[in-house]
């Protein structure tokens, strides 16, 4: 009994089924991707080639330092730049420059403006460039036309307004924000001198009683109470002075009279002296017991003392004169005294007046001076009422000048960096490398279609050979013949060999190569043409 064959496991890769479909059906895939890639091919020739120029713009950074003028507009380029492409792309100005470039000559007669607009629009591309650090330094500013030159003018106009419209928005912007600052000077200028009237106003109204005058009133109150106190002293040193003078015209015109009775009259002036010289000396012995003796009201009551000492030994020495004159008739010694001095009596008589009107004008000043010693102790009293409304005045003022002093600091500071725009001196744009004339179409990329050309071909032929060895119903290997058998295959007939066959075989196989090659040197020439004249 024969060995039976032994099947090829179904499970592992049958390299000779897959050798034979592609000595079947290779021609089918060859045909069929050579002409997947020549649709693609051809498509990449038909489409009408757009052109796309380009330019590179560098923002560059402000001439003046930072340290001597700081910008008064946002630093946020991106956001800044947005705005710009935003009012550039805007429908009014790609209209107006549509209309004088004459874009879109063809897509204008059957389409509506809001389409041509947003057509530009997508032709239109910003493309940013950042450094190492994730910063703007420049961008890229695109445009795709038809016509190279049309592409490359777009450019340039799109290029132009960037550049204008960035120095109007720095501009404009700088201008608004000083003008946001000098009327919001203005509004707390005008709020700063209302406080100010009202301060000025408070202190007309409480003049003197102020705290920056406290040291003031006291230096007054001092000087008052000290001129009181000399006026005080100088009062009661005139009124000793007028009980002397009283003494003498009692004195004088005792001695004048006829009669004798002149001793109680003398007794009387001589007492006065006495009880006056007892307050001093009682006033002494208190002052000397808190001061010593060099103490100014110490000095003063001793020089008093001395006087009225002298006063008193004065009439004590007159009263001894008159009592040791033993004459009967006591008016020949007054006769006698008048007539060496008549005239002494009426001097007497008229200081005595002077010094009574001495003594009204000083207790006048007196009184005066305890007027205006009250009046600034009333002051000083009401000092601390006033320090508090004052300081619930100034608090307000002092923080509305700060806000003055900085609104004017940032004023002037946005005049300056205003100044600096207008001149030209700030952030702006410059071209790096002007627009650009394409020579090559970046759409179609007729090289990239040969690849998409080939994929699609060899995608298509790959979907024939499937479609075909679906469709095809007859056996081409032992395998298959033993798969359809219920029992095992026992024995095998060689194969007979017929000249005819293998001819038509070998014809079949040289064909095959000569299409295989033709196909990519045609797919190469292409490629080659593709890629020098795409």
């Amino acid at each position: 009994m024969p060995t039976p064959v032994q099947q090829p496991s179904s499970n592992g890769f049958d390299i000779q089924h897959y050798l034979g479909i592609v000595r079947r059906r290779h021609l089918h895939f060859l045909l069929a991707m050579f002409l997947g890639w020549v649709v693609v091919w051809t498509a990449s020739w038909v489409l009408p080639p757009r052109y796309k120029s380009s330019t590179l713009i560098l923002v560059e950074q402000p001439t003046m330092p930072r340290d001597y003028v700081l910008p008064n507009i946002a630093d946020n380029l991106q956001e800044r730049l947005q705005s710009i492409s935003e009012q550039i792309l805007s429908r009014s100005r790609l209209l107006h420059i549509i209309e004088e470039l004459n874009l879109y000559a063809d897509d204008r007669i059957r389409r509506s403006p809001d389409e041509i607009v947003g057509e530009m629009r997508k032709d239109i591309q910003i493309e940013l460039v950042r450094s190492a650090d994730n910063r703007i330094n420049a961008f890229n500013v695109y445009y795709t036309a038809r016509d190279p030159r049309t592409a490359q003018q777009v450019t340039s106009k799109l290029t132009n307004l960037f550049i204008n419209e960035n120095l109007e928005v720095r501009q404009r912007e700088s201008e608004g924000n000083t003008r946001f600052l000098e009327n919001q000077l203005e509004s707390v200028r005008q709020n700063l001198e209302a406080q100010e009237e009202k301060i000025r106003q408070y202190k007309a109204q409480h003049i003197g009683e102020l705290p920056s005058q406290l040291n003031s009133n006291l230096q007054i109150l001092t000087g008052l109470q000290s001129q009181l106190q000399a006026e005080s002293d100088a009062l009661n040193t005139t009124r000793q002075q007028r009980v002397y003078l009283e003494t003498l015209v009692n004195q004088y015109r005792t001695l004048q009279g006829p009669s004798k009775s002149g001793g109680p009259s003398d007794g009387m002036g001589l007492t006065a002296l006495n009880e006056q010289l007892d307050k001093l000396k009682a006033q002494l012995r208190d002052l000397s017991s808190m001061y010593s003796d060099k103490y100014p009201e110490v000095r003063r009551v001793k020089d008093e003392i001395a006087k009225t000492e002298a006063q008193r030994n004065e009439l004590l020495a007159d009263l001894k004169s008159q009592a040791g004159k033993s004459q009967p008739d006591s008016a020949a010694p007054a006769s006698a005294y008048d007539s060496k001095d008549p005239s002494l009596l009426p001097q007497l008589q008229s200081q005595l007046q002077a010094n009574q009107i001495e003594i009204r004008n000083r207790e006048q000043a007196i009184a005066s001076l305890t007027a205006r010693i009250n009046e600034y102790q009333g002051r000083l009293n009401q000092e601390p009422i006033r320090e508090q409304q004052l300081a619930d005045l100034t608090r307000g003022y002092e923080q509305t000048r700060a806000s003055y002093d900085d609104l004017l600091k940032k004023k002037n500071d946005s005049a300056m960096a205003t100044s600096m725009e207008l001149l030209q001196q700030g952030e702006r744009f410059r071209i790096l490398d002007p627009p650009s004339l394409p020579v090559k179409p970046s759409f179609p990329n007729r090289l990239k279609f040969c690849a998409i050309g080939l994929a699609v071909g060899l995608a298509l032929g790959a979907g024939v050979v499937w479609t075909a060895e679906m469709l095809d119903d007859r056996l081409y290997s032992e395998q298959e013949i033993r798969k359809l058998l219920p029992v095992s295959v026992i024995s095998e007939l060689p194969v007979i060999a017929d000249p005819a066959e293998e001819q038509a075989f070998h014809r079949k196989y040289w064909i095959g190569l000569a299409t295989t090659a033709a196909v990519f040197v045609v797919i190469l020439a292409g490629s080659a043409v593709s890629y020098l004249k795409g």
